[in-house]
């Protein structure tokens, strides 16, 4: 039986099976911690995420490399660590057609992962262990949670990466391009390379940033940049998670619909099973993100 009630911070509708009354839930809308309540129509308890300024938080690398594992475990996690199969499985069948179909799925279902992710980060930096709950919510705001996360990560990767755009554009006449700047030894061409990887290097504290402040203004250069410097080491391991998944997952191929018959049964076994495999990495790297602001937020100026 499902409880259906409002979120107590911006009243969006909200269900949730009655066995998960009385646990600690987010709404996807607003981002307001409360406990579910156990009626319908009931008004949930606020939790308000008391992050205190002292100290870093020991146990950063105990946390992401041995209690990470924890949650692929938790019987708690089933019906998320199902879902995300499901949508894997989905993306690898469909979207690797040149059809509509293809398009569209590829979008419902790298929309989904990308709040996922999102909500992975939020959930982890202020202590809740376990994978997000699953809600579709109605059509409207199924198409909202599928837009966000894009429009999250492309402004969040657009601001990383102003300075080599400006770059690139101000060294266009030069005829240095992104395709061919790896190839090129010139300073101009190194300097490119140099500004897109700092970039990359900044994206894990601005999405941090964006999911936890929820402000594109919070992005100054003294917010970001003080707690990577106070904190280097588990910065860099959390960049390397990141880079880790990003790479998995530009190895991967889809299902080939024109090819069905051409290609072994076993190689699109072991291309689903990439595919799938991307996952525990980038749920790792994700919940990393939010490790560092759970273990060093002493360090964040906001």
């Amino acid at each position: 039986m499902s409880i259906r009630f409002y979120c107590p911070n911006c009243d969006a509708p909200i269900a949730f099976d009655s066995r998960h009354s009385g646990k600690r839930a987010r709404c996807t809308t607003c981002g307001q911690l409360f406990i579910i309540p156990a009626k319908d129509n009931e008004t949930p308890g606020k939790i308000e995420p008391k992050i205190e300024k002292g100290e870093p938080l020991p146990g950063f690398y105990h946390a992401v490399f041995i209690d990470t594992w924890k949650i692929f475990f938790d019987l708690d996690n089933i019906t998320t660590l199902t879902f995300v199969i499901a949508a894997v499985c989905f993306k690898f069948f469909l979207s690797g057609s040149m059809c509509c179909l293809g398009f569209i799925s590829f979008i419902i279902v790298w929309g989904w992962l990308l709040g996922f992710y999102l909500n992975i980060i939020y959930e982890t930096a202020f202590g809740l262990d376990k994978l997000p709950e699953i809600y579709l919510g109605t059509s409207i705001t199924f198409l909202w949670q599928v837009i966000k996360p894009f429009l999250v990560f492309f402004c969040t990767l657009a601001a990383v990466q102003l300075p080599f755009i400006i770059a690139l554009i101000l060294l266009k006449d030069k005829g240095i391009t992104y395709e061919n700047m790896w190839s090129i030894k010139s300073g101009q061409a190194i300097t490119l390379q140099l500004l897109f990887i700092l970039g990359l290097f900044l994206f894990p504290m601005t999405v941090l940033t964006i999911q936890i402040g929820g402000d594109v203004t919070m992005l100054r250069p003294d917010y970001i940049f003080t707690p990577i410097f106070k904190a280097f080491g588990p910065y860099l391991v959390t960049v390397a998670l990141l880079f880790a998944a990003g790479i998995r997952e530009t190895q991967t191929h889809q299902f080939d619909p024109g090819r069905f018959g051409k290609i072994p049964l076993a190689l699109n076994a072991a291309n689903l099973a990439l595919n799938l495999a991307v996952q525990p990495i980038a749920i790792i790297a994700m919940r990393s993100i939010g490790l560092f602001y759970r273990h060093y937020n002493c360090h964040f100026r906001w």
